[in-house]
Formats: structure tokens, sequence, C-alpha cells
């Protein structure tokens, strides 16, 4: 399974809504088409968002050459993706990487443009690939034999261009022979950690248990946790992260109980920009995902929802942030600082 992909000038993006039961392409073919797909919650996950928005890129400038549409334009549909959704910091990140490729003497988008950013779009999606390998590499050095790992939503190779963050660390771990064995939480509302994650791993012949999110706490009092690892979609520069709400209440059960909590994420999820998680925001969903479960309604009609994407798990219960430049142990002001500077 591929989240994105780049076929003869159109993004291809599989519709993770409708995992496991249907695999179902959604061609994209305007910068408004991708837009609304990141937007919507067909591409989800900051990395493969970020390599969306850099194809979606591409789309913006071959749209305005065809419509004779001058760079003001180009620059309003590339915003529109860069907005698409507030809190993962890889979209702003590949939409801005991209733009620096822009020059005073582009005048109006055209095909040598559009042809310079696909050539960058197309060499995100490797880097990303690269990264998340790296990810692997550096993680499997923190994972014991006969560790039992708690993951939360899905930081899998559905996640990003492909590998995966958290689940690229067990994948790498899986693949060096050490006999693991995941518990990955549903994660409600969109139950990425049912649909996604157990998918991915059961496929892959790497033993995964399914556990409601609200049985987390009693699990890891039981001792089988030995590890929690999650993916981000924001860190900040002091190493607060956000990432799919319920990772601080995971934060507070590894605090609890003595267990390792490790971030993975490539470095360009850190927001070198903000000094500490206050000011990450936070996206709020539609009511309507708690109201009804897989499409069917769960809940009572004249009723509120509180739907948070996202929450922040401050530093204090981060023990390492995995990188695809290193492992930054506390304090995270200074480690993150020398990756960056590093790479």
């Amino acid at each position: 399974m591929q989240a994105v992909q780049w076929k003869d000038g159109i993004l291809v993006l599989l519709d993770q809504r409708l995992l496991p039961a249907e695999s179902i392409d959604v061609p994209c073919r305007t910068a408004e088409e991708t837009a609304d797909a990141i937007a919507n919650m067909v591409v989800r996950g900051a990395p493969a968002i970020g390599v969306a928005a850099a194809f979606g890129v591409v789309l913006a400038a071959r749209q305005c050459a065809r419509e004779g549409l001058g760079m003001p334009a180009f620059r309003e549909k590339c915003d529109r993706i860069r907005s698409a959704r507030p809190t993962a910091v890889n979209l702003m990140w590949a939409v801005d990487r991209m733009l620096i490729l822009c020059t005073p003497d582009d005048e109006k988008p055209d095909e040598r443009l559009a042809l310079r950013l696909e050539r960058e779009a197309l060499r995100i999606q490797s880097e990303d690939i690269a990264a998340c390998r790296a990810i692997g590499r550096h993680g499997d050095a923190l994972i014991g034999q006969n560790d039992g790992i708690l993951t939360h939503c899905n930081a899998g190779a559905l996640a990003t261009a492909g590998y995966g963050t958290a689940l690229g660390i067990i994948r790498a771990a899986h693949e060096a022979g050490k006999n693991i064995h995941v518990y990955a939480d549903e994660t409600r509302p969109y139950l990425q950690g049912a649909r996604l994650t157990a998918t991915e791993l059961h496929e892959e012949g790497i033993p995964v248990t399914l556990l409601c999110d609200n049985m987390a706490g009693w699990l890891t009092k039981t001792g089988k946790v030995q590890k929690i690892i999650v993916g981000a979609d924001r860190i900040a520069a002091n190493g607060d992260t956000a990432n799919k709400i319920g990772t601080y209440s995971l934060g507070i059960l590894a605090q609890a109980h003595g267990i390792a909590l490790f971030i993975a994420a490539p470095l360009s999820t850190v927001d070198f920009s903000l000094p500490d998680g206050t000011g990450i925001p936070i996206e709020m969903r539609p009511p309507e995902e708690v109201f009804h479960t897989m499409g069917v309604r769960t809940a009572p009609q004249g009723i509120e929802a509180y739907n948070p994407a996202f929450d922040v798990l401050p530093a204090a219960y981060i023990n390492a942030i995995i990188t695809d430049r290193g492992v930054a142990k506390p304090p995270f002001s200074a480690s993150l600082a020398a990756l960056r500077d590093k790479a």
C-alpha cells in the first residue's frame, strides 16, 4: 500500500478513510483537489501530507500555465494547499521548500517552472523514504529483545512516502530478528490504529494486538509494555510534541509506570520557530466524526461533541526524539539544535 504516488503528471492518493475494507485511489489533477484531499483526510500523516502538498504545487503551476494565470494566482493556489490543515508542520515546510525554487525571472508559471518543481517534489518523496529508513536504523538500537511496544494512531508507511516513522522503528527491529510484540491503540474517532496500523503490521507478519484507547492504562500497569513509540505532527524547539489526540494520556501513563516514551519523526517535523508547544495550533475536527463510527451514528441527536485532532505532549514526558539525523535526548533545545546544525 502506497499513500502517495505520482503517475503521468497526476497525484494519486490512496483513500485512507476506506481502509481496510476498500482500497480506492483518488486522482488529484488540480491544486484545489489536492487541498481538499488533505483537509478531508484522504491522505493523512505529517510526512505523507508534505509529499502530497509538494506535488500539489506542481499541479498548481501547470494549472496556471494552462489558464494563462500569473504568479499571484499560483501563490494563491499554493497558499490554499498550505492552509489545508493547521497542525502538521511538514505541510507548510514542503510548500515553502517548493516555492524557494521560484525566482524573479519566473514572470508567470510555465512548463519550465513546472518541471523544476516536479523534480523537487520527487526529491522530497525519495528523501522521505530514506529518512524513514534512517529513523528505523537509529531507533532499532533502543529496542530490546522481547519488548512489548505500544503505539498510537498510524505512523507507518501509510503516513509517509513509505516505511514509516514509529512503525519504521518497529519494522527495523523486526527485520533485525528481534522478538517484539506491538500493541496498537484503535485511535478514535478515525480508528487509524485499528484500520491502518494493525493492517500494516499484520500484513508484514509482525505480532500485533489491538486495544481500545481506554485500555492502555491497564495494559501498561500489567507490565506488558516496555516502550511507547509514536509519531509527531509538529515538534517545538524544546521538544514539546503535537501528535494524534491521546498521546498526552500515554505520556502520563509512561511516566507513572516507568516506561520509556519515544517520538519518531524526520527533522523536518521540528518547528524551530516555536520555542515551546504553546504556539502549536490544534486542529478542531467536525463533531460528526465523534457522533459516527464508520458511517453509523452511535450518539443521540441534540448533543455537542469535542473533537480536537491533536494534543501536545510536554518534552518532560519524552525520553528521546528519534530523527533521520540521529537521536535527540533531553535537554531537547540543545540536542535538536545540534542535529539541525549538523544537517
